[in-house]
């Protein structure tokens, strides 16, 4: 995060830091002019000692680059500003070109469902960004294993081909780590009373569109993405590198809620994909890892989709159903229809016959 931060710095914070000073300093000033320039014009109002207190603290534009609070601010700022462009961004895409919108019309599917997705994750970005602060600060004030370059990485004083190798290694460990701790984490948010409090919101979404990805308990959130943060502060990644799989894997995050139910990959039996998750959310109690399936194959929470499994198979039934009623009633109607003008071309033919009568 040292990088956005400091194009942060470079391009919007200086300037912006610049101009936050503390206002209830500036209401205090006229009191100490008037303490060392004594005149005979009536003294200032005396301020509150609550007055008092907040102009002792030092303004936001007295804080240097290197300020532990002025970085927890910017970069709360950034992470909050950069999940809400990611969100919308990528979920706006996958739910207008991958999302099947007939899967609206399946039977547990909620009312205004989308709109709910997209404001209870807006309720849940503020307090769950903040949470995952301590880290990104860790990282800025150098106490994570992150590095710069690929000579301060493992073996870049060797050269070659091993750095390159160690980045490729560093990036599987990432991977093979932050999915088995994930399916731990998700498997232990499924304990009833943990469940309840935590992660019961978001098996809300029954049949999820990308929006629903996270739209959860902020808290729930937060314990599922401590193995990213984590990760870096056990072994050495390369900066750009750790930045590449974090974004990834929020981006993964987004494309397995979009429903799809694939059946038929050779991979199904090992990625994690959208079907699986499809099937978690509708039975709860499978396929717990983020994109592998090793966890739950190992521990016996595997469920492989299968094309009977296909939640649009009950939309197909419905819109069947519909368009067959639709026209049952159209039948109806006709039949109907004929009726009323076979009666009045007999009224016709009486009225007539009574007439040359």
């Amino acid at each position: 995060m040292d990088i956005a931060l400091h194009y942060f710095d470079e391009y919007v914070g200086d300037a912006l830091y610049a101009k936050l000073d503390n206002p209830f300093a500036k209401a205090a000033t006229p009191l100490l002019s008037f303490a060392s320039n004594f005149t005979s014009s009536p003294p200032p109002t005396p301020l509150s000692p609550l007055t008092n207190l907040l102009a002792s603290i030092p303004s936001l534009s007295s804080l240097p680059r290197d300020s532990a609070l002025r970085q927890s601010l910017s970069l709360y700022g950034i992470v909050y500003v950069g999940i809400l462009l990611m969100y919308f961004s990528v979920g706006t895409f996958a739910y207008y070109f991958i999302f099947d919108h007939r899967m609206k019309m399946h039977p547990r599917f909620l009312k205004n469902q989308v709109r709910q997705e997209i404001m209870f994750s807006l309720e849940a970005f503020p307090m769950l960004d903040l949470l995952t602060i301590p880290w990104f600060l860790g990282d800025v004030r150098g106490y994570s294993m992150l590095y710069d370059s690929m000579a301060e990485g493992p073996f870049g004083a060797k050269g070659g081909w091993l750095p390159w190798a160690y980045m490729v290694a560093s990036a599987a460990i990432f991977l093979l780590f932050t999915d088995y701790c994930i399916y731990w984490a998700h498997r232990w948010l499924h304990i009833p009373f943990i469940y309840r409090r935590l992660h019961k919101p978001h098996h809300k979404w029954i049949i999820p569109t990308p929006f629903a990805s996270h739209a959860f308990h902020p808290v729930d959130g937060y314990i599922q993405s401590v193995p990213y943060h984590m990760i870096c502060y056990m072994i050495p990644i390369h900066k750009y590198l750790f930045v590449g799989l974090f974004s990834f894997v929020n981006l993964w995050s987004i494309f397995i809620h979009d429903s799809d139910m694939l059946s038929d990959s050779p991979l199904i039996k090992y990625i994690n994909g959208p079907a699986h998750h499809t099937l978690h959310h509708i039975y709860f109690t499978c396929n717990y890892g983020q994109y592998f399936t090793l966890g739950d194959r190992l521990f016996g929470s595997f469920r492989a989709p299968a094309v009977e499994d296909d939640p649009l198979i009950a939309v197909l039934a419905a819109i069947a159903d519909k368009e067959k009623l639709e026209a049952e009633l159209a039948g109806a109607k006709k039949a109907a229809a004929s009726v009323s003008s076979s009666d009045s071309e007999e009224d016709v033919v009486v009225v007539e016959t009574k007439k040359t009568q």
